[in-house]
This record gives C-alpha cells, structure tokens and sequence, in this order.
C-alpha cells in the first residue's frame, strides 16, 4: 500500500515532499472553493432569471391577452347568463387581472429566495477561514544545530577537503 504521492505508508517522507503534497491540496482545496461559489452563483442567476421571467410572463399575458380574452369571456358570460354586456366585460378584465395576480405572486417568492440566498458570500467566508488557518499553522520546532564555532574541525576540514 503507498500514499498518495507514491511512497510506502509508514515511510517518512522528506520536507520537500510534504511541501508538495501541502501545496497539492491547497491547490485543490482552492480550486474546489471557487467551484462551489460558481455553482452557488449559478443557482442564484437561476433563479433570479426565473423571478424575471414570470413577472415578465405576467405582463405580456396582462397586456396582449386583454382584448381579445374580454371579447370571448364577456360575449360567452352574457351569452350564459343573459347580464348587461358591461358587467360581462369587467368580469372578463377582472379573470385576467386575477391571472396576472397569480403570476407576480410567483415571482415574488423566486426573487424572495434569490435574495435571501447567501451562496457567494458562504463560500468567501470558508476561504477566509481557511487562509486564517494556513496564516496562524506554525511549522514543527526543529532542534537546534551547534553553531559553526562549535563543531569539530575535524568535520569542517572534511567536508572542506570534499567539495574541492
């Protein structure tokens, strides 16, 4: 079994490979952020697109269904009733107001929950959180090494004759 940047489980793995893994996951942890906050965003657009839409929906059927649905529904009402014609026309306006009534209704609680939605600013709490937590993470304290003046010369003519 290994880890999953390839070395054995168990082994120690060098600074270097930790830095890497931590900038990996970093990375990914980034870049997973900001898809959710696209995903958030996307869902508000959505919905505010379809608040929009049905007030839009709500006019257009206000506006162009009004004379030719008061003809039919006052001319069938007096018609089925044998009532003044005028009554017969206001009770028509007043179906198609009521249509229209439903209409905005709708679209209000999508604009209501458009608004409410707190996507994004969820998602820039988290990486605010997140970068605290990186800026406040203090490295493992490392024993400390004797100074030059401390060591055997012995080692430092060594390793003196070696990098020549």
């Amino acid at each position: 079994m290994s880890a999953p940047d390839g070395s054995p489980v168990g082994a120690e793995r060098s600074i270097g490979q930790l830095f890497a893994s931590a900038t990996t996951e970093l990375s990914a942890l980034v870049h997973d952020e900001i898809a959710l906050a696209k995903a958030q965003l996307k869902q508000d657009v959505k919905r505010g697109a379809t608040s929009g839409g049905a007030f839009s929906a709500a006019g257009v059927l206000l506006l162009f269904s009004l004379p030719m649905l008061n003809f039919a529904l006052a001319y069938g009402i007096r018609t089925w009733s044998g009532w003044n014609l005028a009554i017969c026309f206001l009770l028509s306006f007043a179906a198609n107001v009521l249509v229209a009534v439903v209409l905005t209704l709708i679209g209000v609680v999508f604009a209501k929950k458009a608004k409410k939605s707190q996507g994004p600013q969820k998602v820039a709490a988290s990486m605010k959180e997140t970068a605290g937590v990186l800026q406040n993470a203090r490295p493992h304290p490392r024993p400390e090494r004797p100074a030059l003046e401390d060591r055997v010369p012995e080692a430092i003519e060594a390793v003196g004759r070696s990098s020549s």
